[in-house]
């Protein structure tokens, strides 16, 4: 058995990271096979591409719970909005990118607030891989518009 000894809100903002991170791997795989059916080859290996990278960050997450001798536990998972367009499906992700930016926004704020530097910089490190995400599917919606 675990013996916990962080923060409960760093611990819980972990928790909904990880079952974030994990829809969002479901999500990117959804999608680039959805895509691929429309016979959309290029984007489906986009979607598959940014599934892998959300699994990078499940992985990081799992092993930061591991690290604080917490037992990794996503509590559940959402579901895939399918969208009947790339601008739909472009849209979607856009959102679901913006509500893991306010997680780590947050994460990374009350990790300064109590001075935990090592786990504000990891929540920190995550929210700007999140920003540029983000970024890219804005330029990539004004693009296909």
């Amino acid at each position: 058995m675990f013996h916990v000894n962080a923060d409960e809100r760093v611990l819980g903002y972990l928790g909904r990271a990880l079952s974030l991170e994990l829809s969002a791997v479901q999500l990117y795989s959804t999608q680039s096979m959805l895509v691929a059916s429309w016979g959309l080859a290029d984007v489906a290996n986009i979607f598959r591409e940014e599934s892998r990278e959300e699994m990078g960050h499940a992985e990081r997450i799992i092993s930061r719970m591991l690290a604080l001798s917490v037992a990794p536990n996503a509590s559940q998972l959402r579901p895939v909005r399918l969208g009947k367009n790339l601008q739909e499906l472009l849209e979607y992700d856009y959102a679901f990118e913006n509500e893991l930016i306010s997680l780590y926004d947050d994460a990374t704020r009350y990790c300064a607030s109590i001075a935990d530097t090592d786990n504000r910089l990891f929540f920190e490190a995550l929210l700007n891989e999140e920003k540029e995400h983000a970024d890219g599917l804005t330029q990539w919606m004004q693009e296909i518009k």
